[in-house]
């Protein structure tokens, strides 16, 4: 089967961007409802992207398929009903955050935590990556972050108006810690999709988020999976978000969590400090920064501190081959049951 579309293809951030694609999401979501019909499906396997996948879901389910929901809907963070939606058409749902499956079984889905995905993408120490440092030890240091060569990485985002809202905030903190600190460097993640030209008014460098990640002392960043990305690799950070003020104020109604941060939510402590919307500038990002700065900065110890904790609640390795034990469970129930007819 050939590729249908790609997740760069699919990223979208606010409403207007979404009614501005909506046309094409539908066409996309009546050519995977007619590969159900014309096509030997046997599992759906959803990842994430809960707008599209529980309506897809919802059309594998009433044809018999069973269906495997990999990275469960954030239900935690706001419409908790959808947990309706996943107990009806989902056989499974797989969750990569550790407190999600309480809050799922609570509601009758079944559900299994796999361990976050993260934890396999994350190089050992022995393979040139940086180890995390130890609580309470002096902060590990990476490629590039000794004596006058500290880096401090910028990651605004991976969607073009994420980053047309973010870079400026995080430039101008960036060159105020550049007045103050002539030693440091400065390097922005930039995402393969993306063009250059949406990063050349920043002034600094441009890197993959990997080479990013693997070079700095400290980051400033926006919220999302690329926090706990930061946080394994042992790289203190300051987190700032901001978006369009509709959206913002639709957000702040829905959202039902205290934090948006996801190292502080799997922490259940305030492990990284974050500015949101207005809270966010230069000025306050730059001075929360410099506090991270020193190898022996208490702030910075204590959130490597903190990251320890992160780590050993995302789970193990090998959440991969636990998904795929999950599927082939699925496709093995149906090898003996025979392959359902009709709705469940």
């Amino acid at each position: 089967m050939s590729r249908i579309a790609g997740l760069d293809e699919l990223s979208v951030m606010g409403g207007t961007e979404v009614l501005r694609r909506l046309p094409g999401f539908l066409r996309l979501e009546r050519r995977i409802r007619r590969l159900f019909l014309t096509e030997d499906v046997r599992l759906f396997l959803p990842i994430d992207y809960p707008g599209l996948n529980l309506r897809l879901a919802r059309s594998a389910r009433r044809q018999g398929r069973r269906v495997l929901y990999y990275i469960a809907p954030q239900v935690w963070a706001w419409r908790e009903g959808r947990t309706a939606k996943l107990r009806r058409d989902c056989d499974r749902v797989l969750t990569v955050l550790p407190f999600e499956a309480a809050l799922l079984e609570r509601h009758g889905v079944p559900t299994d935590f796999v361990g976050h995905p993260l934890l396999d993408a994350t190089r050992a120490p022995d393979d040139g990556a940086r180890a995390p440092a130890a609580c309470g030890s002096p902060a590990a240091s990476g490629g590039g972050t000794s004596g006058g060569d500290r880096v401090i990485g910028l990651f605004p985002g991976s969607r073009a108006q994420e980053v047309r809202c973010m870079l400026p905030v995080f430039a101008e903190a960036a060159r105020q810690l550049a007045r103050r600190h002539p030693d440091l460097d400065f390097v922005i993640a930039r995402p393969p999709h993306l063009p250059e030209s949406l990063y050349v008014g920043a002034g600094f460098p441009t890197a993959g988020a990997r080479e990013a990640t693997e070079r700095s002392w400290a980051a400033l960043t926006k919220s999302g999976t690329i926090t706990l990305e930061l946080a394994l690799a042992g790289v203190p950070m300051v987190v700032g978000y901001r978006m369009g003020r509709v959206e913002w104020a639709i957000g702040r109604r829905l959202v039902r969590v205290p934090s948006i941060v996801l190292v502080n939510l799997v922490a259940e402590a305030p492990v990284v400090p974050e500015f949101l919307q207005d809270q966010l500038t230069a000025e306050r990002a730059a001075q929360t920064l410099e506090a991270l700065l020193g190898e022996e900065a208490p702030a910075r110890r204590e959130m490597l501190c903190g990251f320890d904790t992160v780590r050993e609640r995302l789970g193990k390795p090998g959440c991969a081959a636990r998904v795929a034990r999950h599927a082939i469970e699925l496709l093995g129930a149906l090898d003996s049951e025979g392959r359902p007819g009709g709705p469940c």
